[in-house]
């Protein structure tokens, strides 16, 4: 049968106009653009993520100097505050994110993030609510709006090489986190509070207009794309090994972060050499950047469920370790391991998540809900350690704590990875 010149031109129209439901996404796994992306990624952690990670020396400053008038349980909902937000806003910037709206995140958040860091500058002496509005509501909402689309940018441009690359990008949150450290102990005495925020916030901005005219999306958004089958978020709930992956992210995110935040206020405390008590922050964050890339890309290898679990059981041994610092060389031993595992053990936590999907539609809905739980045990860290340390700074008790944590996480994430390989039939997961 054959169609009229009339037909076959509207039949033609109507072709161009529908998606190609079968039409193969091909990700390239490499090239220019996609490295490209990733270095303007790396750009954009290192000025986020890597600020807010140079918390545990403002965290010593606040404590000893700026607000003595708060206890180290108030002033522990700052970093807590500020820590919790990426993973709460994580569905949010994830819906907008996959519906197109990348760079109107990036923009919106680096501008929220800049400005909240130079009004941190202009907080004064003994005014919490000026810091906690600044830096844990501000930089918090700010980093939660750019922390997913930065990561989840990989996705665009990796497959295979998807957990070495995500290891690179989260690299630059070590990298600046080891940079601000160092600035914030030096120029502190010399300029002062605001000051030294102004100077190191220089920084922020052009990394992020470099990094954000670096980036490119290359994935169409959700709205163009074939119907897909609705997720069944409720069927999440009868999973038994995502019930346990989250319990282990939520007690893991309870502990994980106690030495980031307090080690340099300990070794301030026990009377460590000054030089390197001030430098334990950055010598943490050297150690877990190279470790990150190594990590996610051993997790492609052997599984991030198996690497994870490993990074658990040694952060747990390594906050209990530090009631052993008393010198220079145990707290750079100490500084140098923790943070190698706790970097990889943060890096691995979304592959985690990711992994229990049962299809690729999943993914997005899975670690958004895993996230925004863990979010609660960030939320609640930093200020119960502190209630634990008390102004006697009883740090028997804060470690007890952390560690017990930090091991009950392991059982949890044992226990999910056993229940995954069960299923699977492999020991790889």
């Amino acid at each position: 049968m054959t169609m009229d010149p009339a037909q076959s031109e509207k039949a033609n129209a109507n072709d161009a106009q529908s998606p190609a439901p079968s039409a193969e996404i091909v990700i390239p796994d490499g090239g220019f653009v996609a490295w490209r992306t990733i270095f303007g990624a790396w750009l954009v952690m290192l000025s986020t993520f890597g600020y807010v990670f140079a918390f545990g020396v403002q965290e010593d400053f606040y404590v000893r100097i700026y607000l003595t008038n708060h206890t180290p349980s108030s002033i522990g909902w700052i970093p807590s505050f500020q820590l919790m937000m990426p993973f709460l806003l994580g569905p949010l910037s994830g819906t907008v994110f996959d519906n197109g709206g990348f760079h109107a995140l990036e923009i919106s958040g680096g501008l929220l993030f800049t400005f909240s860091v130079f009004m941190l500058s202009l907080a004064k002496p003994g005014q919490y609510y000026q810091i906690f509005l600044a830096q844990g509501v501000g930089m918090g909402m700010g980093l939660g709006l750019t922390f997913l689309p930065t990561l989840g940018i990989v996705v665009h441009h990796f497959s295979r090489k998807r957990g070495l690359a995500s290891g690179i990008v989260l690299s630059g949150s070590s990298c600046g986190a080891t940079i601000f450290p160092i600035m914030f102990n030096h120029l502190l005495p010399k300029l002062g509070f605001g000051g030294t925020i102004r100077a190191t916030a220089a920084i922020i901005p052009p990394c992020l207009i470099i990094g954000n005219s670096l980036m490119r999306t290359r994935l169409p958004s959700r709205r163009n794309r074939p119907a897909a089958t609705p997720v069944n978020i409720k069927s999440f709930f009868a999973d038994a090994e995502y019930i346990w992956a989250m319990c282990g992210l939520l007690f893991s995110a309870l502990g994980v972060y106690f030495p980031i935040i307090y080690i340099q206020l300990f070794s301030v405390q026990h009377r460590v050499d000054n030089t390197l008590a001030f430098y334990s922050v950055a010598i943490m964050n050297v150690s877990g950047g190279v470790v990150r890339i190594l990590a996610n890309h051993l997790g492609d290898i052997c599984g991030p469920f198996n690497v994870q679990l490993t990074c658990s059981i040694c952060c747990g041994a390594l906050i209990w370790a530090m009631l052993g610092i008393h010198n220079g060389a145990s707290l750079v031993i100490v500084s140098l391991l923790y943070g190698a595992f706790s970097g990889a053990w943060i890096s691995l936590a979304f592959s985690c998540i990711a992994s229990l999907a049962r299809s690729p539609e999943e993914v997005g809905a899975r670690g958004g809900i895993a996230l925004a739980f863990m979010s609660l045990g960030v939320l609640v860290s930093a200020p119960i350690q502190g209630a634990l340390l008390g102004d006697r700074f009883s740090w028997i008790h804060a470690v007890a704590f952390s560690t017990t944590l930090m091991f009950t996480g392991a059982a949890c994430c044992a226990i999910a990875r056993t229940l995954l390989a069960r299923r699977k039939g492999v020991w790889r997961v």
